[in-house]
């Protein structure tokens, strides 16, 4: 399944390849997937990004499809139900750091118009290329996921520390670490 033409980091995993083909490193400026990457790279920390993906739509249902308003809503109660829920991590802080996130998003939102406008800003509007040919020269954060995280933390948010910061960056398509012999290198760019 593993292609000579593509990263190889996905190995053999279908839900990993199709991942990798279809949206690590594309250029995203929808506010409501922007919150799901978001949430799902603070789910990550401690993890594999396997281990998320494969409980994606898990999380989609527990966090009603990443509907920003209404996770700025839960209470106690829905917390706790979370809690209960094995379809997702269940780890109390980073569920708790998702409402929070929720109500700092929207204020994000509000004060920018969208978050798309606000979080674009990191790299200059546009996808920063690097240009790898191993794995091992992707670093796990960057000037721009360090100035990212600083503002994220002062606007409110939780879990957004720099590594998450650059691991959203790139999920989201402000930065294109695919690596240069790979077909989504320039593809992204199109």
């Amino acid at each position: 399944m593993e292609s000579l033409n593509t990263c190889n980091w996905p190995g053999n995993d279908p839900l990993m390849i199709e991942y990798h083909d279809n949206e690590w490193g594309m250029p995203l400026h929808d506010d409501q997937k922007l919150f799901e990457f978001m949430i799902l790279d603070a789910f990550q920390a401690g993890l594999s990004w396997k281990t998320i993906l494969h409980r994606r739509e898990g999380f989609r249902a527990a966090f009603d499809n990443f509907d920003v308003v209404k996770i700025s809503k839960y209470g106690e109660d829905k917390i706790q139900q979370l809690m209960l829920d094995s379809h997702i991590i269940r780890n109390q802080l980073k569920i708790r750091s998702t409402v929070t996130n929720a109500q700092a998003f929207l204020r994000v939102q509000e004060e920018f118009g969208t978050f798309d406008k606000y979080i674009w800003q990191f790299t200059g509007g546009t996808t920063k290329y690097n240009h790898w040919t191993d794995l091992r020269q992707i670093p796990a954060k960057s000037a721009e996921s360090d100035a990212m995280s600083k503002d994220l933390i002062k606007r409110g948010f939780k879990f957004v520390g720099s590594t998450i910061c650059y691991a959203f960056m790139q999920a989201a398509g402000m930065i294109n670490d695919h690596m240069v012999y790979c077909e989504k290198h320039t593809a992204a760019a199109k």
